[in-house]
């Protein structure tokens, strides 16, 4: 809501152009019907933005690539990706052996792309939920067996999933486990549930504050994004592409 009314305020102040930057957009899990009478909560979200006078979006990583089409202004879905590789080449000294796994089919566009740059092999994880937030069984396709597993998805909100799927991949003879998420929410018990899984660590952007949460759990690391972000608003500002930010981590 204070978003909405910093945007409305520098519209009647005559502003030229106002762009809102949204590292992590609110609502964007709800972006169609999966039931009947269940709002569409992203496009609403998106209306809302747009009727408060905004003339640009800079978002990052959407959980749905087709919340872009929600609007009718300009936005701009930077990508995690290349900062999560280079994380991934600094960090991982076993890297080349790695495989990267999606614990959804939903990702595998994802994972295969960070496969694909790194040179390793992919894996995807078939989850089957009874209800929200609750994971019934999951069955794992592809052989991660001597190796070291990076789970990568787009957020984690109670990590009952990503910890389901340290344990699948451990079972199936994994070496190390580590999780890479964009928008790390972790509500509920889901720092308790980190602590007492097996991950050699889970890293998250800073799209969301983690300072809290690194107090309670040593595991979580952060990427820094801001450095993409500050560009983008740059280039934006300036006149210039942001295709760049794609595929490179600005210096």
């Amino acid at each position: 809501m204070e978003l909405l009314i910093m945007i409305n305020a520098c519209k009647i102040a005559s502003s030229s152009r106002v762009t809102a930057v949204i590292p992590c957009f609110p609502y964007a899990r709800q972006d169609k019907k999966d039931k009947s009478r269940a709002p569409i909560s992203a496009k609403l979200v998106a209306n809302m933005l747009s009727v408060a006078g905004a003339d640009h979006i800079i978002t990052m990583d959407l959980h749905a690539s087709q919340i872009q089409g929600f609007f009718d202004i300009p936005v701009d879905n930077l990508y995690a990706e290349p900062a999560v590789l280079q994380w991934i080449r600094e960090n991982i000294a076993e890297w080349k052996n790695c495989i990267i796994v999606s614990p959804d089919a939903g990702g595998a566009k994802r994972v295969t792309s960070i496969a694909d740059r790194l040179n390793v092999e992919f894996a995807l994880i078939h989850k089957e939920r009874k209800k929200a937030n609750e994971v019934d069984r999951m069955v794992l396709v592809g052989d991660v067996k001597d190796r070291v597993a990076i789970l990568v998805d787009d957020m984690a909100d109670t990590c009952g999933t990503i910890c389901h799927a340290a344990d699948k991949l451990l079972s199936a003879g994994a070496t190390k486990v580590y999780a890479i998420l964009t928008h790390g929410i972790f509500s509920g018990p889901a720092i308790s549930r980190i602590n007492n899984a097996a991950f050699e660590a889970v890293v998250v952007t800073n799209t969301i504050p983690q300072e809290d949460k690194m107090k309670h759990c040593a595991k979580i690391q952060v990427i820094d994004i801001s450095m993409i972000l500050a560009e983008a608003i740059r280039r934006t500002h300036n006149g210039e592409s942001v295709s760049y930010l794609f595929s490179h981590v600005p210096l």
